[in-house]
């Protein structure tokens, strides 16, 4: 047993590279063709996960090889950075072969904590009478004590303007219609195939997409033309029909915003049912809608996901949950 495995890892080196063949997995795992011995051979590279050892993990950020701010904003920063050293020519260029996109939030909240901590998850249904009663309130309370800082900071010119790749003329839209189009924060910044824009709408008055009525939806085609033309006009090797725009519900913070992604982007939790709800989705579903232009999303029974660590679900559904007469339903 012992030789055969020697051999076989013996393999793994003289292996001779001629051409990448795909990439997939936002770039976590190349198919290379090649030869070995002058026989055609496919290696297949895939990211392992990161070992669980204490030992290891504390000692990582300290390891951490040519690291390079992507940007930052409030307490938000984000990089690239490689794990070892790179033995290519061309390695002068370190964030040309970044292993790594890390994000740090510091100084951090418990609300961050309980965000990225291992939980359980809830399908919970909100009724229109529960959104009105319950989660309109929780809404307003998150958005005290300069959560949003951040977003309006972006929104102002404060932070990332040179990321900007498009936005209308801030503060001039008679109407409050403005809106800016930027890479979110979980990208690289180079993987195409992993491409992550964000759009934040100039108004503060939308909280999420229950507050979209049918007078929203001229406005929102505007919105998804205007971030297609800039992400294709930015990208020339992106073309509109592989793009894809979305917002979550529940979002993560409550001032409107949409996703747009390259379809090859690995769907993840968060592109899942029960969080991610499609921008066409909700203009056809706002079109069909009963009544005249303040009928709206507000009118609408929603279910979603919740992690049980979530202040929603601690306390607003959970308690629902213990009232038997309530209209609130959890599976």
């Amino acid at each position: 047993m012992a030789d055969s495995n020697a051999v076989a890892e013996a393999l793994v080196p003289t292996f001779k590279f001629e051409r990448l063949l795909s990439q997939d997995q936002a770039g976590r795992r190349s198919s290379l063709c090649g030869t070995i011995d002058n026989q055609p051979a496919l290696l297949i590279l895939e990211r392992a996960p990161f070992p669980s050892s204490a030992d290891y993990l504390g000692s990582v950020p300290a390891s951490l090889r040519a690291i390079k701010n992507l940007g930052a904003n409030d307490i938000y920063h984000w990089y690239l950075a490689h794990s070892g050293e790179v033995s290519c020519a061309a390695a002068d260029d370190h964030h040309e072969f970044a292993d790594l996109k890390i994000n740090l939030i510091w100084p951090c909240t418990e609300k961050h904590i309980k965000k990225y901590s291992k939980q359980g998850v809830r399908f919970v249904t909100e009724t229109p009478d529960i959104y009105r009663d319950h989660v309109r309130p929780f809404m307003q309370a998150q958005r005290s004590g300069g959560r949003l800082s951040w977003v309006f900071n972006i929104i102002e010119g404060r932070s990332e303007a040179d990321d900007v790749i498009y936005r209308t003329p801030y503060g001039e839209d008679p109407n409050d219609e403005g809106f800016l189009l930027l890479p979110d924060l979980n990208w690289d910044r180079k993987t195409l195939a992993a491409l992550h824009l964000l759009g934040l709408v100039e108004r503060r008055d939308l909280w999420s997409l229950r507050d979209l009525r049918k007078k929203h939806v001229p406005w929102l085609r505007h919105i998804k033309a205007k971030f297609l033309d800039a992400a294709t006009g930015v990208y020339p090797g992106v073309e509109r029909d592989q793009l894809k725009l979305y917002v979550h519900y529940q979002p993560t913070y409550y001032h409107f915003h949409i996703h747009m992604v390259h379809v090859a982007l690995e769907a993840g939790a968060t592109q899942a049912t029960g969080k991610a709800v499609g921008l066409e989705s909700i203009i056809s579903q706002l079109e069909t809608m009963q009544g005249g232009d303040e009928a709206g999303m507000d009118g609408a029974t929603l279910c979603y996901t919740l992690g049980e660590a979530s202040d929603l679900w601690a306390e607003v559904f959970e308690p629902l949950k213990r009232k038997p007469s309530t209209a609130s339903r959890s599976q």
